[in-house]
């Protein structure tokens, strides 16, 4: 748990829709493609940095300082969502209630007109489902897998957290970009990992609007876009987000209502703890087990 030291207060959530920036017309035009420039003398000689011309390089840095700043001011989050879903033959619609703290732990309510249907929940690695109308609790390991099958959330939960937090995915700054260009109003600017995956962070109007993902081999993991920020007690935060996850085949969107950031979100409520009579199954033994989604 995290001390009280570090708690920051609660910021309540506001209607009032942010008035985003004019673009700098210089900064946009000025971004351009970047190459990447190899050494010819050895095979063995490390390809040097590439070079982000100036006025790209000052412009994504603002940009970049900024989002660094944001991760630091959001630490929970507590909302009312409709979420839909597409992918495995279904289209489906639902109202839930989403509660998520760093770094790692997440809860959602799926509802229906008669009470909540199904209860997930993520903490330290660990997965809860609670299903009331059969009072059945499934236990097993928090993983993208796992999150996949009963959240709809193809991402383990520590970037399960940050996607729906609008968060940049870990490491995803932490080295100079390969390449900034500027797409259809956008600057992306596209960073690559030890591994080989590259990652584009994509802003408009000063805020983050595009996280993309792609594997070594080339192959889209996840495209995810933000839309109608607003500012909650000084805090720009999307109150849309919308996902594609090519590889899973699937496609999220979450339209939150009214957000309270850094509210007091105790371990205990993302721990499960049902009656002495509910059924309790281990997720492995639970084949066909049924999601957030589900009927």
């Amino acid at each position: 748990m995290r001390s009280a030291a570090r708690r920051r207060p609660p910021l309540a959530a506001t209607s009032r829709r942010s008035r985003n920036p004019k673009r700098r017309p210089g900064a946009a035009s000025a971004a351009v493609l970047v190459a990447l420039v190899f050494a010819g003398c050895a095979a063995t000689t490390r390809a040097p940095a590439p070079a982000v011309p100036p006025p790209a390089a000052a412009g994504l840095a603002r940009l970049t300082e900024a989002l660094s700043r944001r991760d630091q001011q959001i630490e929970s989050m507590r909302t009312s969502a409709v979420m839909e879903y597409r992918g495995g033959g279904q289209d489906v619609k639902a109202r839930e209630e989403i509660a998520m703290r760093r770094p790692a732990s997440l809860r959602v309510e799926a509802l229906t007109p008669f009470g909540v249907a199904l209860v997930v929940a993520a903490r330290d690695g660990h997965l809860q489902i609670f299903e009331p109308s059969k009072n059945t609790l499934m236990n097993g390991t928090a993983s993208a897998a796992t999150l996949d099958r009963f959240a709809r959330i193809p991402m383990a939960p520590p970037d399960a957290v940050r996607l729906l937090m609008g968060i940049a995915p870990r490491g995803s700054n932490s080295s100079p970009p390969v390449s900034v260009a500027t797409v259809d109003g956008m600057l992306v600017a596209t960073y690559r990992e030890a591994n080989g995956d590259e990652r584009d962070l994509g802003f408009e109007g000063g805020e983050l609007v595009l996280v993309r993902e792609r594997l070594a081999g080339g192959d889209l993991n996840y495209e995810v876009r933000y839309r109608d920020y607003r500012d909650i007690g000084g805090v720009m935060f999307p109150y849309e987000v919308e996902a594609d996850f090519p590889l899973a085949k699937s496609h999220v969107k979450f339209n939150y209502s009214r957000p309270i950031i850094n509210g007091n979100l105790p371990d205990s409520l993302f721990v499960l703890t049902p009656g002495p009579g509910a059924k309790r199954i281990d997720i492995g033994m639970a084949q066909g087990g049924r999601g957030v989604f589900d009927g």
